[in-house]
């Protein structure tokens, strides 16, 4: 499953740098698939909506940060544990329960961000 911020969040940023697939954002800033992946020209979204890899989308929150599901790999082929979790001192980083996930899928995923 992605990983979700609550709105717990007190927008300090720690988890930001630490994710390995450059899935976290700050609130209301756009997103690229692209940001801090190998992906170019065109990629399929999970919903089945094809994007340019550099195109911005919508901002998943304006008010605190946010996890690009589409992104996020629970650091799965990185790290033991997602960092973002591990790093977050409000403890807000938690397992989305409306996606949950199995590894081979986390791990495919990966492999398409990081060709």
């Amino acid at each position: 499953m992605a990983i979700i911020i609550t709105d717990e969040c007190i927008n300090c940023g720690a988890c930001e740098p630490e994710c390995p697939n450059n899935a976290i954002y700050e609130g209301g800033v756009e997103w690229a698939i692209s940001d801090g992946t190998a992906v170019s020209g065109t990629y399929v979204l999970e919903g089945g909506e094809e994007v340019a890899a550099d195109a911005q989308q919508e901002p998943v929150d304006d008010d605190i940060y946010f996890i690009v599901p589409d992104k996020c790999t629970e650091c799965v082929g990185f790290h033991e544990e997602p960092q973002c979790a591990a790093v977050c001192p409000v403890d807000c980083c938690v397992p989305d329960p409306d996606r949950e996930e199995e590894e081979a899928v986390l791990l495919e995923r990966k492999d398409r961000l990081h060709l």
